[in-house]
């Protein structure tokens, strides 16, 4: 296309205007939602594009619609003289289908309105209006209530003459008649550009509409300056800088070199000083995490300049999904779209935030620019470091004299440069004369005076008093108290003020991004490490990408500190990381993209700054280093100009057409437009590499491959929204929503597939890894994650299609329309049950009536919980609930068979009334019942409980009734219930008491009193009444004086148990219980079971020892949050008490002396009776020294506990002393003292294990390796024992 500078080297692409078609005159724009009670001079008509040149660019074809709609979003707007007719400057971005951006920037300006039709078209619809509204006048009652009510809804508008105007039936001043009032049209002026360049742009255009409205017609024809823009100005070479000509004065722009940050024009100090450094932290954390992001302003350079300067502080990461930062009023459908987004809504006048119904809000960032005011989705974890980051942040605002809360900005975002700080200080005092002249406090003469007025405004003296605090300086007032004379009009070394303001912004913009930039360098310094690079080349990659583990998460979040995981496990998650580590592969055999080639040279330079061990992982701050050598790099630019365009120059143009008309936008000859020169000078250029640059530029998403297959796998590797990134702005058929609707619930379906899976794969932990899934061990964390981010999908699938919504959570919204229809129905047959709905749960256990399964009673549950306080922390919470009971799939399925519901709150076309894709996701969901999830018990922790105890005792073998009075202590992770005494015969209780957590011990004992108090218990169940999870106690012996090991108290160990569910048919495949041998019947006594020929053999005892010492190892090495319970490990099936049990039973005599059982614990009492009696004797003098040490300890310990107040029996009594020779590290030092003992001969058999001095050394040395670890006892266990 025309000429020898490419397009693709051309500094702009299109010049468009766009106002009204005096042809077609007035069109009503219904898309833009206006009503029509408002006066015809406010409401909105359709604009038209009425020129662009050239007609098309093949590497960017013009979309009529789409420029027309986002020139003029509200379409075109009357003015008449009374009101303000300030022109307004406003950017936006069209993002193509490949992801590639074009941005457009609008000068609109108002021309008064010549065409006789227009005019007599205006005021007989004012006519029709003022009439129905005297119409609707008669039928009221009074007139002047009427009259005040209208004043009420026609507020003077901008109308300087409200009051002294005449008013024609209470429109103040709204009137318009074509003979007394001028009424005027916006028009719009646009260049359409494939860089942002946006100061540039808007000094142009605002000097081409200076030339219009000048007295004086322009030095040349406009022809010619937009001739020479379009086709003679280059885009500045990568690190050079370049000055073309505008219509009066020269305009720079520079373009950042290679290892620079990319381009960012747009003023980071606005979006700063709109918001304040705190509320943009937290945005960006949000936008980090990929949520929802609404930003909210009626100004749309606003809008623009928020979205755009947050997408350009996450380099070296880039935005993956819907992006529109200024949504047209056509599009509003689109806030319902169930992915995440980063969009902007303009707002109306004088219209109020909670007028603005939003379908979901449950992970919706709402960001009232307007008013400074955001509102954030609820508990989001924070940025690693947020206070020095901040602190940081703002120093370098400070050090540019701007606030770091944000200033009120000035009254009016019309054209006018970012004021600093200070000017706006000023401004709300009454100095706005001297500030008007906007040369951003460049105050020249009345500098004293300037000074005398900070020294009294309290909100300066604040500024400097931060400042001096942080020791930065305020260079602008340092400058004006030295008395020195502020830069005059001539600036420095002769360049304009707006120059310098320029090279201010453009230096303030890179150092933030640069502290944005070094944030990430320190974050992710070794990120290299964990990407899993095994394909041999592109094609296998991208072939099985979908499959593939890119990354190791696990290692790479074992290796960061720990304040840093919640926000770190969140992140590694998202869209934008995962293409971030796929660009990284592919850079193996492509070109890598231009983001990541300036990140890894960032990592580099700080690798060899800063020699510090990857290993070495810590949470101090480390400061950002860059921030004047990237300040320099533009100023020199700036500075130092690299090259100059071709000044404009006369055009071979047709004489006498296009004649200048003061105030009015020239009618261009469209001919001379059309095409480019033929030869210039940049024609020997070749543009191979710039276009190449250019257009890895603008891929920012993903290379270009070259054949088709590459583009169809990678379409499918990325991301489900990227077809959604932009919505086509053209055409808004009902066909067309209904098309991106059905891609959103693909869409949907698809990341509910991935993420049950990823969900699976976690939890299943090791098996799954050996069956090829990829990396092994969920952390407790990343679980959380997990869950997290399936409640978001949750709420976004409830939220896709939504028509009545109370409250910012569709899904619990839903539930509570469900619940009350069910209560009504529930009074409506007066039964309790109501029928089919709450199936009973089949008998599961002994002892234990079933739960019913309903979702109301779920939900109760949640209701009742004070702690939560919001809608979506409810159904944040029932989803843990449901998920932990093994209900979701089946709540969720019994929530949509309501369907006349269904159909009340949902449009056809969401996806919960997709019936067949609906199936398939409760499918998903339903494989989740494969694993056992404790998010709701680990999450709420202080919540209170009912629990429900069973004692189940061995009816056959004993008199099930006894006459003494059992109590019960039930403890688990989280504490323990306190002593509770059970209603005698009754056996079972109910009772409430904060969350313990995962069950782990119950105390179980009985008083002794009366006739009968033997009892014979063969378990303890205990059930979480809210959770419905169950734990088994087994006991199988004795508590009762004389009777088995004469105890009357025991410690039990539980296990979970697995319910087995008939109700659902195949519910899924259930994972064995974790950390448990299989069990084996529990054994009614050690001892008795030895005359019977099972005794294992000496092989299986030192196995079951090294297995027991094993688990408690692993146990340490696990991250403190997921270890589970010591107590298990230490004294349940398989641990280390009852190993050691085994192996001081082996050869053990336990002759039955007068039919009297003998206890190992006997063997114990009789060992330290002998060494005190030898230590009175003396016989111990000659013992060496530690040994007495050890032989004084072991006494110490057994005395203490047999003389604990507890009847715990002679094997508890064993246990205990096992735990606390763990706890305490003497094990291994009192074997030696048994094996010595002469008691040992009487009581031990030849071939006995503890006679044999290998094994016996071999034992110490398993135990010896405990003593790394710090083993703590619970409560249960050790109660009462003096030591």
């Amino acid at each position: 296309p025309g000429g020898p500078l490419g397009a693709p080297c051309r500094f702009a692409h299109y010049f468009v205007i766009c106002g009204i078609d005096n042809e077609t005159g007035l069109e009503p724009d219904a898309l833009a939602g206006e009503n029509f009670d408002q006066s015809p001079l406010k409401r909105t008509f359709k604009s038209k594009v009425l020129a662009h040149y050239p007609e098309n660019i093949e590497c960017n074809p013009f979309d009529q619609d789409a420029v027309n709609m986002l020139c003029m979003p509200k379409g075109l707007s009357f003015r008449t003289q009374r009101d303000s007719r300030t022109p307004q400057f406003h950017s936006f971005l069209i993002t193509r289908e490949d992801g590639s951006r074009t941005y457009g920037f609008v000068h609109t300006f108002y021309e008064e309105v010549t065409s006789p039709q227009i005019c007599s078209a205006m005021q007989t619809l004012l006519q029709m209006h003022q009439a129905e509204h005297n119409a609707s006048a008669h039928n009221c009652p009074s007139m002047d209530s009427l009259a005040s009510s209208l004043d009420e809804v026609e507020s003077p508008s901008s109308t300087s003459s409200s009051q002294g105007g005449r008013r024609s039936c209470g429109c103040s001043g709204e009137g318009y008649d074509s003979v007394r009032d001028t009424l005027y049209v916006s028009k719009a002026m646009c260049l359409i550009t494939p860089m942002p360049f946006m100061h540039a742009c808007k000094h142009f255009l605002s000097q081409v509409h200076r030339a219009v409205i000048s007295h004086q017609p322009p030095p040349l024809p406009l022809e010619s300056y937009i001739y020479n823009i379009l086709y003679e100005v280059p885009l500045p070479p990568p690190g050079r800088s370049l000055k073309f000509h505008g219509v009066y004065e020269p305009i720079l722009c520079q373009r950042p070199g290679v290892g620079e940050l990319p381009l960012a024009d747009f003023p980071l100090s606005e979006a700063f000083q709109l918001l304040g450094v705190e509320n943009l932290v937290q945005i960006f954390t949000c936008v980090l995490l990929e949520m929802q992001i609404l930003l909210y302003s009626q100004d749309y350079q606003r809008l623009m300049v928020v979205a755009e300067g947050i997408t350009t502080l996450l380099f070296p990461f880039q935005w993956q999904h819907v992006y529109v930062p200024i949504l047209p009023a056509s599009l509003l459908h689109f806030l319902d779209a169930p992915v995440p987004y980063l969009m902007g809504l303009q707002s109306k006048e004088g219209t109020d935030r909670s007028k603005l119904e939003l379908p979901q809000e449950a992970n919706l960032c709402f960001v009232d620019i307007d008013s400074h005011c955001i509102e954030l989705p609820e508990d989001f974890p924070q940025f690693p470091n947020k206070t020095e980051f901040i602190q940081e942040l703002s120093e370098v605002l400070l050090s540019f004299g701007l606030s770091p809360e944000g200033g009120s900005a000035s009254p009016e975002p019309a054209v006018s440069s970012q004021t600093s700080m200070l000017v706006k200080e000023l401004k709300s005092t009454s100095l706005s004369e001297l500030v008007d002249d906007r040369k951003n406090g460049n105050l020249g003469g009345e500098a004293l005076d300037v000074l005398e007025l900070l020294q009294v405004n309290p909100t300066l003296e604040r500024l400097q008093a931060l400042a001096k605090r942080t020791g930065v300086k305020v260079a602008r007032l340092e400058a004006l108290a030295a008395g020195q004379k502020a830069v005059g009009e001539e600036g420095v070394g002769g360049r304009s003020p707006a120059e310098e303001e320029e090279l201010r912004n453009a230096k303030l913009n890179v150092q933030l991004r640069e502290v944005f930039a070094a944030r990430f360098a320190t974050m992710f310094a070794d990120y290299e490490s964990f990407v899993i690079q095994n394909s041999p080349d592109l094609e296998s990659w991208l072939t099985n990408r979908e499959q593939m583990h890119n990354f190791d998460k696990a290692s790479f979040l074992s290796d960061q500190p720990e304040p840093y995981l919640p926000f770190l496990s969140h992140f590694i998650e998202t869209q934008m990381f995962a293409t971030f580590i796929d660009n990284k592969i592919m850079s193996q055999w492509e070109e890598k993209e231009p983001l990541l080639r300036v990140f890894d040279g960032r990592i580099e330079k700080a690798r060899l700054y800063n020699v510090r061990a990857p290993s070495l992982r810590s949470s101090v701050y480390q400061k950002c280093t860059f921030l004047k050598e990237s300040a320099q790099a533009i100023e020199q630019r700036l500075r130092k100009i690299d090259h100059t365009a071709i000044h404009p120059h006369l055009l071979d143009m047709k004489i006498g057409q296009g004649k200048y008309q003061h105030g009015f936008f020239p009618k261009l000859q469209a001919d001379v437009l059309a095409s480019g020169p033929t030869n210039n000078k940049w024609s020997n250029r070749t543009c191979s590499t710039q276009r190449r640059v250019d257009r890895h530029r603008q891929q920012n998403d993903h290379l270009v491959l070259d054949n088709d297959l590459k583009e169809k796998y990678m379409q499918e590797a990325r991301n489900l929204g990227k077809n959604l990134r932009q919505p086509k702005l053209s055409d808004l058929s009902p066909a067309v929503i209904a098309q991106t609707n059905w891609k959103f619930v693909e869409g949907l379906l698809k990341e509910c597939k991935m993420k049950t899976k990823r969900m699976l794969v976690e939890k299943m932990g090791r098996e799954a890894v050996e069956l090829g899934h990829g990396e092994a061990n969920i952390t407790g964390l990343e679980e959380n994650t997990l869950i997290a981010s399936l409640c978001d999908l949750l709420e976004r699938i409830w939220s896709h299609g939504l028509q009545v919504k109370q409250g910012k959570s569709a899904l619990w919204s839903h539930l509570l329309h469900y619940q009350t229809r069910e209560e009504k129905n529930e009074q409506l047959l007066e039964s309790p049950v109501s029928n089919g709905q709450e199936k009973r749960k089949p008998e599961s256990s002994v002892g234990l009536p079933a739960l019913r399964v309903s979702v109301i009673q779920d939900m109760r549950h949640i209701q009742s919980m004070g702690e939560i306080k919001t809608d979506v922390g409810r159904a944040r919470a029932w989803i843990r609930l449901s998920l932990e009971k093994k209900l979701l799939s089946q709540h969720l399925k019994q929530l949509l068979s309501n369907q006349a519901l269904t159909k009340k709150l949902y449009k056809r076309y969401a996806f919960l009334r997709c019936e067949e894709e609906k199936e398939q996701f409760l499918f998903h969901l339903l494989s989740l019942n494969a694993v056992d999830y404790f998010c709701f018990t680990s999450v709420f922790t202080t919540i209170m409980i009912p629990y429900r105890a069973v004692i189940i005792p061995i009816k056959k073998l004993s008199n099930a009734m006894t006459t003494s009075n059992p109590w019960l202590c039930v403890s688990g992770e989280l504490g323990d219930s306190g002593i509770l005494q059970i209603t005698k015969n009754i056996l079972e209780m109910t009772f409430d008491c904060q969350n313990l957590g995962k069950l782990t011990t119950v105390q179980l004992g009985h008083d002794n009193s009366g006739l009968l108090a033997k009892w014979l218990v063969d378990c303890v169940m205990v059930r979480n009444e809210i959770t419905g999870h169950m734990y088994k106690f087994p006991c199988g012996r004795w508590l009762g004086k004389g009777v088995d090991d004469g105890s009357l108290e025991r410690v039990l160990i539980g296990e979970f148990v697995v319910p087995c569910n008939d109700d659902d048919g195949g519910r899924g495949s259930k994972t064995p219980p974790l950390q448990r041998s299989p069990s084996q019947i529990r054994r009614i006594s050690i001892t008795s079971l030895t005359g019977r020929g099972n005794k294992p053999t000496t092989v299986q005892i030192q196995e079951s020892i090294g297995e027991a010492v094993n688990s408690i190892i692993k146990h340490f090495h696990k991250p403190e949050k997921e270890r589970g319970s010591l107590t298990v490990l230490l004294c349940g099936e398989g641990g280390l008490v009852w190993a050691l049990e085994q192996f001081f039973h082996h050869g053990f005599r336990s002759a039955r002396i007068f039919q009297k059982n003998v206890f190992v614990w006997d063997f114990y009492e009789r060992t330290v009776a002998f060494m005190e009696n030898a230590d009175q004797i003396g016989d111990l003098q000659e013992t060496p020294e530690p040994l007495g040490l050890n032989c004084e300890s072991f006494c110490r310990y057994v005395n203490a506990i047999n003389n604990m107040p507890r009847n715990i029996g002679k094997d508890g009594k064993f246990q205990l002393l096992v735990c606390l020779g763990a706890r305490d590290r003497l094990l291994p030092q009192w074997l030696p003292l048994l094996t010595e003992c002469p008691i040992i001969t009487r009581m031990y058999e030849e071939n006995a294990l503890l006679r044999d001095k290998l094994t016996v050394s071999s034992l110490i040395a398993v135990l010896e390796t405990l003593h790394d670890f710090p083993i703590t006892l619970e409560s249960s266990l050790t109660k009462s024992v003096e030591l």
